[in-house]
């Protein structure tokens, strides 16, 4: 059966070829550090928990230090204008394949069975369809670009080199999340709200609740980290326990609270960073100043929302 497995090992391989890239040109740090990543991802299930501790370490202590990668190859301005003016509006098959095959295989991958079991593991279908998506939008894009396979490992190396360790960033803060629900982070966040705020009004539950699932996203960086913190800490025991709140709007608005924090923070790599790396800017937090005052409406009609409709059943 097909799962998440399946996509680490994929994933592993990737930024192995990044750190033996770096490695044939003496990068030393860079390549320790992508092969460490590399090896987390490919063989995290099988590795012992101290040795998986032990790379985490190792990444921490060569991120703090600096990875100093050396500039990868790139075509120039004049080749790449000329592909693009080429190639017009068929740029944009390769990228809109993904989410149209995704979409597809979420649908269609459960139907495909292997003498009566499922293929694809049925709860990660999506990330599974995901993955398809990507390698068949690199495909496209190869033919289209009538590059070869080298190119491909190129361009990655220099994305994941312009992003720096930044880019394991929603790995490590989604572990984060699961070890701060399990030290129960969420009991001590709800002893500090209501020693210091008077929650005797359900909106204020709900101000709370929808403020430190944004405020909690900033820190960490991921709204799927915080959500089980605050839910534990505010959610569940006070909007819904305490003020008999739907737990189900109360959970979907939440999480939508803390997308508006994902919008504030270059904690979110992979949302914030990354776009500014790809558009070469010269400022990597252009995209957080242009997201500002659509973080703030959303953050309020978030609010609003929860405080008409959460308690309504």
């Amino acid at each position: 059966m097909i799962g998440l497995e399946a996509i680490y090992i994929l994933l592993g391989a990737m930024f192995a070829a990044f750190a033996i890239s770096q490695a044939m040109d003496r990068c030393w740090r860079s390549a320790l550090f992508w092969g460490c990543f590399a090896l987390l991802l490919a063989c995290g299930s099988w590795l012992p928990d101290l040795a998986s501790g032990a790379l985490v370490v190792v990444l921490a202590v060569l991120a703090t230090v600096g990875l100093k990668p050396a500039k990868a190859a790139m075509a120039d301005e004049i080749t790449r204008a000329e592909s693009a003016q080429r190639l017009g509006n068929l740029l944009f098959v390769p990228a809109l394949a993904i989410p149209a095959i995704t979409l597809a295989g979420t649908f269609l991958l459960p139907l495909i069975m292997l003498n009566g079991s499922p293929v694809v593991d049925s709860k990660q279908v999506t990330l599974v369809s995901l993955a398809v998506g990507a390698f068949v939008g690199l495909v496209f894009a190869m033919v289209l670009l009538r590059a070869p396979v080298t190119t491909a490992m190129k361009e990655g190396r220099r994305l994941v080199d312009a992003i720096g360790w930044a880019a394991v960033l929603p790995q490590a803060l989604a572990a984060l999340g699961g070890i701060f629900a399990i030290a129960g982070v969420g009991k001590v966040v709800a002893q500090l709200a209501t020693g210091y705020i008077p929650m005797t009004e359900p909106v204020v539950a709900v101000v709370v609740y929808t403020t430190g699932m944004a405020l909690f996203t900033i820190v960490m960086g991921n709204a799927f980290a915080a959500f089980p913190v605050m839910t534990a800490g505010i959610g569940l025991p006070l909007i819904v326990g305490k003020f008999g709140g739907d737990p189900v709007i109360m959970s979907a608005i939440g999480m939508l609270s803390g997308f508006c924090g994902t919008l504030l923070t270059p904690m979110a790599a992979n949302f914030n960073i990354v776009p500014a790396a790809v558009l070469e800017l010269k400022d990597r937090n252009a995209v957080i100043k242009v997201q500002v005052p659509t973080a703030f409406m959303l953050l309020f009609a978030n609010t609003a929302l929860m405080a008409l409709f959460v308690f309504h059943r």
